[in-house]
């Protein structure tokens, strides 16, 4: 950690907050929310991620345009480099699951530029990979739908043809298909393997409903705090987009299995679904917070500030459990701002100020 400030600075990744959100200005806001007078640096992929602009809570107070994680980690580290060298931060949080194998080629290199960076050891990371789930999970007790995972589409061909159709087809990081047909499966492997490369997955259907469970680990296969929900909507992406908060024993005791397992160190997401007379079955398990992490941080459990507590030895703060009954409904605004802060950003690939700080003459 540098010296000299009263707070560390913090940048933040995933500031998109579309149909399809992702996860970092809930971090931002949950991290406001501790630490109000925080400084939080965007790290962004695309000129209109619309995190860049907002003014609240989680707001960025200046963004910068990085290489997206297909470039690679020492693309990576050049940037990281260049932003430092004229708006230097301490603490990396990357919120979208593409990141993490670059993130943990450069723990050595964050480490002596004096930026900090909570990572899952890349064997944890490793295992609970898509494709590797379900052995991981087999191994320990945890139910899950029946999964086969293949960069050939006719070996994905011949496991859906022995569970049946319908079936998810998924990429490696992102997305899912539902195929119906071996013509639409032909075609979503295709789409993913462009997207995201191999393997892809192929997975049965499980129908009931979905909990989604976020929460930090200290890396010792203890978990630090927890909030479980029940999703009430979902996008057709699969993302909550409302839910409730629950209590269930059961659903406790089959996250502990994985954290413990896993020696899991820092935020996780673990995705169930619950069918009728079957126990919880485990999907998707995702290295980092979900988009709706500012959620329990509202109602008494701010896992994003607990985890930079950490990182400093700060006396932590309280870390509550979340009531059951408690409830979160997403909405959508929009943001007003100035095509001037869009165009720093699509010309030079960074804003150095807050947004809105940057005007354009106006001629008559």
């Amino acid at each position: 950690m540098r010296s000299g400030r009263r707070l560390p600075v913090v940048a933040v990744t995933g500031l998109h907050r579309g149909e399809n959100p992702q996860p970092g200005p809930a971090v931002a806001a949950s991290l406001r929310r501790r630490f109000p007078d925080l400084r939080i640096i965007g790290l962004s992929y695309d000129p209109m991620e619309s995190g860049q602009y907002t003014t609240g809570l989680d707001r960025v107070d200046a963004a910068y345009l990085v290489p997206y994680p297909r470039v690679g980690h020492a693309e990576l580290l050049e940037r990281l480099d260049a932003i430092v060298a004229k708006d230097a931060f301490d603490i990396v949080v990357p919120c979208l699951d593409s990141e993490l194998p670059n993130y943990l080629k450069l723990r050595t290199e964050l480490a002596g530029r004096g930026i900090a960076c909570v990572l899952p050891d890349s064997d944890a990371l490793e295992r609970r990979n898509k494709e590797n789930l379900a052995t991981l999970c087999h191994g320990i007790g945890v139910p899950v739908p029946a999964t086969f995972a293949s960069s050939n589409c006719a070996d994905l061909l011949g496991f859906v043809a022995s569970i049946g159709y319908p079936a998810y087809i998924k990429g490696r990081f992102y997305e899912a298909r539902l195929v119906h047909s071996p013509i639409e499966l032909r075609a979503a492997f295709d789409e993913l393997m462009a997207a995201w490369g191999g393997p892809v997955l192929a997975q049965e259907i499980a129908v009931g409903e979905e909990y989604d469970v976020v929460g930090l680990g200290d890396g010792k296969g203890a978990i630090v705090g927890s909030c479980s929900i029940r999703k009430m909507l979902r996008t057709k992406a699969g993302k909550g987009f409302a839910g409730v908060v629950v209590a269930d024993p059961a659903l406790d005791d089959l996250v502990g299995k994985v954290i413990r397992a896993l020696r899991w160190n820092g935020p996780f997401e673990l995705e169930f679904v619950k069918s009728p007379g079957r126990p919880h079955q485990l999907f998707e398990m995702n290295p980092r917070f979900p988009a709706w992490a500012d959620f329990p941080s509202q109602i008494g459990c701010n896992l994003p500030a607990r985890m930079v507590e950490r990182l400093l030895g700060l006396k932590p703060g309280p870390l509550g459990d979340c009531v059951p009954g408690q409830m979160f409904v997403r909405h959508c605004v929009d943001i007003v701002g100035n095509i001037a802060d869009l165009a720093q950003m699509a010309t030079a690939g960074e804003r150095t100020g807050p947004a809105g700080s940057h005007s354009i003459e106006v001629i008559s």
